[in-house]
């Protein structure tokens, strides 16, 4: 039965809210009707098949291992109920993988899956994070990321986006989608701001509704995919933005804020749900309830029994080893909160054998596996999946399901938003000269963002996207190419032989992690890309308007950028289909529609600017987005600014999952210098020394190094720079580590050649868990460094066999002081 009371309360909460109202409040979470009734003969079904179930054939059903990791064979030997790929992950690690080479795979793990010795078969299914497209696979359409369909304020889009992702992914075989992404983000220095509709929780609720509908339906359609209502909950709202953080909320904003998406996307029908990262803590009554996915009020009491979700609840990638006491191959407390099917990557055969060890000993009943199970078989039985082989789907294999250039294209227009246009520069007319500059122009890397291709989305080049169009494309196609120039930096080009600049500037690609602004960091974009205001200053001011189009996943301070504009365009993350930006700058059929689905800031440190806040002042309010009637203009901004960061000031990241780009990493041996580059996926070889991204905090957080002979890993930048002033008393350089195995030989630390032996430290080190060292700045001054000319802040060297991981280097005020810190007399 629905809770009427809670129900109506909800939706007026949100009606209220997205108008502009007052919003009433939730003061209990609401009952929820799915669109997927139960059935009483599924049941029956699923009940028989449980029965006759082994324990090891039911705790292989809630084991998912990524496919890098698994053969179909052991899909058969364990009795896997799941696979999954992560973001960067191909059929045979090919990233050029066809429709057919997925859909062959995802046949022999289903045959595998057809062949064990249970009493019923039960077919395996495959999940991926199609974020915005089929996004991991070549030639697929990629659309514009959420915060860019948010910001079109047309709820229709997200029905037909869902529509031609779920085909998409059909076309590979895969028949189960993580999305989407129901975040309602409250600081835009997280990382996957970008993959949130918007910060008001009325425009997530009604998109939440629609993406699910077209992705999913009623499994009545050979498009149709399972799809993932995620992440539940609180993901968007973590202390100063940082990811798998500590979200402090009461149970109402926990209810009116962060639960927003989840009553309409449950009650249109998700199947499934992601248990998040994130823990949340009551500052209201002081109750800490720690990580999500060991949190048995928040996944059953208050997902299942409360609000009614009767599909699966799937943990996130190694999340359960994140759960006090647990780790990443063994967690009954995740399992016993309320986790069905566990997302395990690597190590799933010791959890396999955990598991049923836990269940033997009574740590987990029998009851909640079976619950678990009978939850899996529920949804495989309500999408189809039983006698449906992925290569049997009417999308399978198709190149031309993975197509949807069209609607993308109109999403794009949609979704661009006009933030300024004093002098009325827009709309362009065809056939004038342009100049075109800025590096985001020509690269659909920077336009896709992260989660293309690649996890990160780095690593990629145009012809990674045969079916993309650049925006550039787009101006020479609509103003006529004999007419455009390009130059990506605008330096000693004659501004003055142009009618018209067009500046398409903006943030490099990032996903989670890697796309964090830490505290010692502002949301000033020419802080991170003094890049883009250079190319700005080259052709700012030389008698020409400006037109600035600003590639982003999150609304950024740019005051100094637009001062240097006459016009200034949001664009988000268009996608493969840049043509859609060309569309609206000129004139022709279509105009600016976009309204902002984020607060623009206007301060640096406004991070945290929502609609509805009580002290609610940005430069650009919800809703804002100018037209080409608009008459409203913007004049100069106050672009003076403070330094230091927007919280904790005295960390300076050298290299850490929210700075992987001011200070370079780079690998030396001998005499050369080689940059390691930013692609996560491919092992770095040289002469002497292999290395590896690998995991010492997070997912691909660190770099694993095993010597074999003499060579350097350092960060090093362009030019020298000073630290800030907290580093120069008690400050330390601090580094978290995992070592596999001790030196053979002799390891060296250094700052700026100032080199200190840490191998005693490294040798005392072997075999533990991860490990924070600290060495007091005190010890390489003494060496010679000088704080105020750095240009290589770290250094890690040996001269013969050694290996181990580091991550979250940075350097920390106060850190010499701490108990655990160096001795420099410790250090030779």
């Amino acid at each position: 039965m629905i809770k009427n009371s809670c129900l109506i309360a909800a939706v007026a909460l949100l009606h209220a809210s997205h108008a502009g109202a007052a919003p009433q409040t939730l003061t209990e979470w609401p009952r929820l009707r799915s669109a997927i009734a139960a059935d009483a003969a599924l049941e029956a079904k699923v009940a028989g098949i449980v029965a006759g179930m082994t324990l090891a054939q039911k705790i292989g059903q809630m084991t998912q291992p990524e496919i890098k990791a698994i053969t179909p064979d052991q899909v058969r030997e364990f009795y896997i109920g799941s696979v999954l790929n992560g973001g960067g992950s191909w059929p045979n690690g090919n990233k050029y993988a066809t429709p057919a080479h997925w859909v062959a795979l995802a046949d022999r793990f289903y045959d595998a899956s057809m062949s064990t010795d249970m009493k019923v078969k039960v077919p395996v299914i495959w999940g991926i994070d199609a974020m915005h497209g089929n996004s991991n696979v070549y030639g697929a359409t990629l659309f514009p990321h959420n915060i860019g369909l948010g910001a079109a304020h047309n709820k229709k889009l997200a029905l037909q986006m869902g529509e031609a992702v779920g085909k998409a992914v059909r076309a590979t075989g895969i028949n189960w989608v993580f999305a989407p992404t129901l975040a309602v983000t409250r600081d835009d220095r997280w990382g996957r701001t970008y993959e949130s509709f918007s910060e008001d929780p009325a425009l997530v609720n009604s998109y939440a509704a629609e993406y699910v509908r077209g992705m999913q339906g009623k499994f009545r359609d050979d498009a149709n995919v399972v799809a993932t209502a995620k992440h539940f909950m609180g993901d968007g709202g973590t202390d100063q933005g940082k990811d798998q953080g500590i979200t402090k909320a009461t149970p109402a904003q926990m209810m009116n804020i962060h639960g927003a998406g989840y009553y309409s996307a449950l009650q249109a029908g998700a199947q499934t749900v992601m248990a998040s990262f994130n823990s949340w803590d009551d500052v209201s009554s002081g109750k800490d309830y720690g990580k999500v996915h060991g949190s048995r009020e928040l996944l059953t009491d208050i997902l299942k029994t409360k609000m009614g979700f009767d599909g699966l609840v799937v943990s996130d990638w190694d999340g359960i080893g994140q759960v006090k006491g647990c780790r990443n191959d063994s967690c009954a407390q995740a399992i016993n909160a309320g986790i069905d099917l566990v997302m395990v990557p690597n190590d799933w055969k010791a959890f396999i054998a955990n598991t049923i060890k836990q269940v033997e000993a009574g740590e987990i009943p029998m009851a909640r596996i079976d619950d678990a199970v009978t939850r899996i078989l529920r949804v495989k039985l309500r999408a189809g999946l039983f006698g449906q082989k992925p290569s049997a789907g009417k999308y399978a294999g198709k190149p031309e399901a993975l197509q949807a250039r069209a609607l993308a294209r109109q999403m794009v227009r949609e979704s661009l938003v006009l933030l300024k246009n004093d002098r009325g520069t827009l709309p362009l007319a065809r056939g004038k000269k342009i100049l075109v500059v800025g590096k985001s122009a020509d690269d659909l890397s920077l336009q896709t963002g992260g989660w293309s291709l690649t996890w990160q989305g780095t690593d990629n080049k145009n012809s990674d996207f045969p079916n993309g169009e650049t925006i550039l494309a787009g101006i020479k196609d609509a103003a006529g190419a004999a007419n455009v120039t390009y130059s990506a930096t605008g330096e000693g080009v004659d501004v003055a032989a142009f009618d018209t600049v067009v500046a398409v500037i903006g943030e490099t690609p990032y996903a989670e992690f890697g796309g964090d602004i830490g505290p010692s960091g502002t949301l000033r974009h020419s802080g991170r890309h003094p890049e883009d205001l250079a190319v700005l200053k080259a052709v700012a001011g030389k008698g020409k308007p400006v037109v600035t189009v600003l590639v982003s996943g999150r609304a950024l301070y740019t005051n100094d950028l637009m001062n240097l504009s006459d016009s200034f365009v949001a664009a988000w993350l268009p996608g493969s289909e840049g043509k859609g930006v060309a569309d609206v700058l000129f004139k022709g059929a279509h105009g600016f529609k976009g309204k902002l689905s984020f607060s623009w800031p206007k301060s640096i440190c406004q991070a945290t600017v929502n609609v509805g806040d009580a002290d609610y002042a940005p430069l650009f309010k919800t809703g804002y987005g100018l037209t080409y009637a608009s008459k409203q203009k913007v004049g100069q901004l106050d672009a003076t600014y403070a330094d230091g960061g927007c919280g904790v000031t005295n960390l300076y990241p050298v290299f850490n999952q929210s700075d992987r780009a001011t200070w370079p990493l780079y690998v030396v041996v001998g005499d050369k210098r080689s940059a390691l580059g930013a692609d996560l996926n491919n092992a770095f070889t040289q002469p002497g020394v292999k290395i590896e991204t690998s995991q010492v905090n997070t997912q691909q957080d660190a770099k694993n190094v095993t010597w074999s002979g003499p060579a350097r890993l350092e960060a090093h930048g362009a030019r020298a720079v000073a630290l800030p002033a907290f580093a120069s008393k008690d400050g330390a350089l601090q580094f978290d580590t995992i070592v596999n195995s001790a030196p053979a030989g002799k390891v060296l630390v250094s700052m700026n050649g100032a080199a200190l032996d840490l191998t005693t430290v490294f040798k005392g080190l072997v075999g533990k868990a991860k490990q924070t060292v600290r060495i007091p700045l005190a010890c390489f001054t003494a060496k010679g460094a000088d704080l105020a000319k750095v240009e290589t802040p770290f250094a890690v060297a040996s001269d013969a066999a050694f290996s181990a991981a580091f991550a979250n280097i940075e350097v920390a005020g106060g850190a010499a002081l701490e108990k655990d810190a160096l001795k420099c007399a410790d250090l030779k």
